[in-house]
């Protein structure tokens, strides 16, 4: 059964319905999906680097940083991979090391080509570092380019980033909203 909602009736009314987030194209989250780990070839030693990345993911999890940094740096070791790389920043961050988080993500970011998942989480990951450095232009770069990976995450952080961006989307918001659903004059 289909709706007979085009995929630009859906932006417009994501747009309508999310004022704080940018308008989308429809292919956003196929871009983001798409992922340059797919042309890698499963050789026993990427699928036991695969094996010890997932289990220091694991040991995140449970609050075991230094087991999952461990885990992480074996799986580099066996095969040098991006998502590895990435996910080993974001338990550094956890630690509070800053300084071996970026070092990771633009390991992350060389490996990947600034493509795929890996690519874009790492741009995002670095961004979040950017901001809270108070390197606001860094931080713009790296989300825009997570951006134009499908990140909605990505673009969230360039809207709260522009503040006249959103005060746009809320206008159009509050124009939408008395167009359609006038206030009732009883």
């Amino acid at each position: 059964m289909t709706t007979g909602i085009s995929d630009n009736d859906r932006a417009v009314l994501n747009a309508i319905l999310n004022p704080n987030l940018p308008m989308s194209t429809p292919n956003d989250e196929e871009l983001m999906l798409r992922d340059t780990s797919e042309s890698e070839q499963l050789t026993p030693s990427i699928c036991e680097a695969k094996e010890r990345e997932l289990e220091g993911i694991k040991k995140a999890e449970m609050g075991e940083l230094d087991d999952s940094i461990r885990l992480l740096t074996e799986s580099i070791d066996i095969a040098s991979r991006a998502s590895a790389f990435n996910n080993r920043a974001q338990v550094h961050r956890l630690k509070g090391d800053t300084s071996a988080a970026m070092q990771d993500l633009r390991t992350a970011i060389d490996l990947s080509k600034g493509t795929g998942r890996a690519g874009c989480q790492a741009f995002c990951q670095r961004g979040i570092l950017y901001l809270c450095q108070g390197k606001d232009s860094l931080a713009k770069q790296d989300f825009e380019s997570a951006a134009k990976l499908g990140s909605q995450f990505a673009k969230t952080q360039l809207v709260q980033m522009n503040p006249y961006a959103a005060m746009c989307n809320q206008m159009l918001h509050q124009i939408v909203q008395m167009q359609f659903f006038p206030p009732s004059q009883e």
